[in-house]
């Protein structure tokens, strides 16, 4: 017993030595959680003479669930821990389904369709249905049907909110239906099909929960509804459900993970043990502070008192940069400092960010510098299949004779000319030693005899012809009117912007090509070594695109998203473009929920950082190709002032006003986060006015449900409303107005 409790603190310790039950214990960020559920697993080997293979333990990835086999084995021996049932939770549905699965008609020798298998799929349904694939993107529907399955809901009873949803509802029908006759699951069906499993053969529901007297789950905030009610079905006989949460870590909503689990479990359990783990063995006082300033305001969390007896630290920097090469050039420039000065190694540092386009400016900062760098969690910038697309486009325009540039986007995105149809252009250019588009050219005209393609293939290139024909006549405009022009003439938005969170993504990092494109809108050339402004553009490019050298086995700073960071920690860190409608993003403003999830989000952030943490922004920001001015995010206004040196971001009120002028409204100060009264007549800068229907505490602010005139019934926080004057009387000055009476 001392031995298994050796080095765990006294909450830790009661954790671990918890009664038989269900127990939920909330640990904070760096607060040794995994420990504790090995520990809680070894003492119960140990302790409490449970055999292993009565135990069940589960996690989300497989790198977590190889940890916490490697920590068992040295605390039981490889071969009890062997016994155990621990792995993923589709990992063990997995081998649930080949055991029992054929109760309910599926097959032992079942196959696993991966994502590449169902987008394909779902692209075969949407072409049998004739339905357009720009317009009902496949990936979108996909999402729909993956969102239905995470809430346990079929295809009979999927009911769509939407047209969109209805045509989601009928491929899902065929969805399912193709993958029954193929013998295949999909991800999502593995959690689903178990559970129906275990609704419709109690008698294997009984098996499995007279074997598992003990289960156990790691990172409970990241559960959905099919995982929540498989662990319901499975703990209801012994009833000894043991999770570790956090809920002011839970990030995963888009995935469907749902931190009201943590809610639910409380309601279904009335006896639920609570433990709190407050004690962070892994940041600097001052980190933790500004951590817990930052999450404090959101709403339905248990607060957690987080210390640690590492000391205050030094002060949180928050810096402003001009723009995002600045920003950069201050996160390389303050890197290479910390380490001349012995504060730190490369490898201790890391850059976090919210959207992969961020990563663009830091690259190339660091190429700059002759820096090495490690990407985690994403493809280098310029190495993204968006990315490569466009580049490949302007490489045609600035070179038809790039054959390798032109097949990769000969039927990007699709025009009807199939992978046969290329590989005969290609072979027959390599058989003539000519380049694929002199041969796509003979076709265009014509002149091939005999004709090499017929019908629809050859169309469809005389097509492509044209079109690339018209981009190579305006190949000395400026860049960025060139991918206007690509992107235009090709749907290529529709195509990659596909209604789902990866497809928004990709379409920033377009965006993000295009800002640097605009560098290069001289048509002149910038100097005596300078061609024009494409061939300068690409060559450019090229140099900073040939990095991959730089990023393997060096001690190197890392950069990553916000979302990838969960789970690691450095000594450093760097959270850049804090901003309003970067972090928190601009499709969360609007919607509680999803702020609240960006909230989450920053708390992430700050907590991997052990000794030091650097906050940046710029003051201007390109969007939709064009600088314009940011707003400082709300986040930093939340760190209080003794916590924190350097550049202090403006008000509340100050930073309402300032985004109502960016959206056009007059630059006046918005309401104070006080409630309104239903009834009351409020206006916002972008949606205008509107008529309150109900209000609802929000952390330190209001959530208002508002009818607007224009665009109907929005929920929005109070900050981002102005009482209006009222409405009638308004309505009256401005017939006055126009009539001449108010002269």
């Amino acid at each position: 017993m001392i031995h298994i409790l050796k080095g765990l603190n006294p909450q830790q310790q009661k954790a671990v030595t918890a009664s038989d039950g269900p127990v939920l214990v909330l640990a904070g960020p760096g607060s040794g959680k995994t420990r504790v559920l090995t520990h809680r697993v070894s003492w119960l080997v140990l302790e409490r003479d449970v055999p292993p293979w009565r135990i069940m333990a589960v996690t989300f990835t497989n790198k977590a669930a190889r940890e916490m086999r490697e920590r068992l084995e040295r605390q039981l021996g490889v071969s009890r821990a062997a016994e155990l049932t621990l792995g993923t939770f589709h990992a063990t549905c997995a081998r649930i389904l080949r055991r029992d699965g054929e109760t309910i008609g599926i097959p032992r020798n079942y196959v696993i369709f991966d994502s590449e298998d169902q987008i394909a799929l779902v692209r075969q349904i949407l072409k049998e249905l004739n339905l357009d694939e720009k317009r009902y993107t496949p990936a979108a529907v996909h999402a729909v049907i993956s969102r239905a399955k995470n809430e346990l809901v079929g295809p009979e009873s999927f009911q769509p909110a939407s047209y969109f949803e209805e045509v989601a509802r009928r491929v899902y029908e065929q969805y399912q239906e193709r993958l029954r006759a193929n013998n295949g699951l999909d991800f999502d069906d593995l959690l689903m099909e178990t559970v129906r499993l275990f609704r419709e053969a109690p008698q294997v529901l009984a098996r499995y929960q007279e074997r598992y007297l003990h289960i156990l789950v790691d990172e409970f905030q990241d559960t959905n509804m099919a995982q929540y009610v498989l662990l319901r079905q499975l703990a209801a006989r012994h009833r000894n459900l043991f999770v570790v949460a956090d809920e002011d870590q839970s990030i995963y909503r888009w995935r469907g993970a749902d931190y009201r689990n943590i809610s639910r479990l409380r309601e279904d359990y009335p006896d639920l043990a609570t433990y709190l783990l407050e004690q962070n063995y892994r940041s600097t006082q001052t980190i933790l502070d500004v951590a817990q300033a930052i999450i404090r305001h959101n709403p339905n969390r248990t607060p957690k008192r987080l210390f640690t007896d590492r000391g205050h630290g030094p002060k949180v920097v928050i810096h402003e940069a001009y723009d995002p090469e600045e920003e950069a050039e201050y996160v390389v420039d303050t890197i290479a400092r910390l380490v001349l000065a012995g504060e730190a190694q490369p490898g201790d540092c890391a850059v976090m960010y919210r959207t992969n386009a961020q990563s663009r400016a830091l690259e190339e900062a660091f190429i700059r510098a002759g820096l090495p760098y490690r990407l985690v969690g994403a493809t280098r910038f310029y190495a993204r299949r968006e990315i490569k697309d466009l580049l490949a486009f302007l490489r045609v325009v600035h070179n038809p004779a790039d054959s390798a540039s032109l097949l990769r986007i000969l039927n990007v995105p699709p025009r009807g000319i199939g992978a046969q149809t290329a590989q005969i252009l290609e072979d027959v250019a390599r058989a003539r030693r000519v380049s694929v588009w002199q041969i796509i050219e003979e076709v265009a005209g014509s002149q091939d005899t005999p004709p090499l393609l017929s019908g629809r293939a050859r169309t469809a290139v005389a097509a492509f012809h044209r079109m690339v024909s018209r981009w190579v006549e305006m190949a000395d405009a400026p860049p960025a009117d060139l991918i206007d022009r690509i992107i235009a003439d090709t749907g290529y938005e529709a195509y990659i912007r596909d209604g789902t969170e990866e497809g928004e993504d990709r379409w920033e990092n377009v965006q993000e090509l295009r800002r640097v494109a605009v560098q290069y809108a001289d048509v002149a050339p910038r100097d005596e070594l300078s061609g024009r402004a494409l061939t300068d553009f690409l060559a450019d490019v090229a140099l900073v695109s040939d990095v991959d050298n730089l990023a393997n086995g060096v001690n190197a700073p890392t950069l990553l998203t916000l979302h990838s960071a969960k789970g690691l920690e450095f000594p450093v860190v760097f959270i850049v473009g804090l901003e309003e409608g970067l972090l928190p993003h601009i499709r969360s403003l609007d919607d509680p929920e999803a702020l609240a999830e960006e909230r989450r989000l920053m708390y992430v952030g700050v907590t991997r950082a052990k000794e030091r943490l650097f906050l940046t922004r710029a003051f201007r920001r390109a969007r939709r190709g064009d600088y314009e001015p940011n707003v400082p995010s709300r986040f930093l206004a939340d760190i209080p002032e003794a916590l924190a040196e350097g550049k202090r971001p403006r008000k509340s009120s100050d930073r309402s006003a300032a985004q109502a002028q960016r959206a056009g409204a007059p630059a006046e100060p918005l309401h104070s986060p006080a409630p309104f009264r239903v009834g009351e007549w409020v206006e916002h800068p972008t949606f205008g006015p509107g008529v309150v229907i109900a209000t609802r505490p929000y952390g330190d602010e209001a959530e208002v449900t508002v009818a607007f005139e224009r665009v109907g019934l929005k929920r929005i926080l109070s900050s981002y409303l102005k009482a209006k004057e009222n409405h009638e009387d308004a309505k009256t000055r401005r017939n006055k107005t126009t009539s001449g009476e108010a002269r």
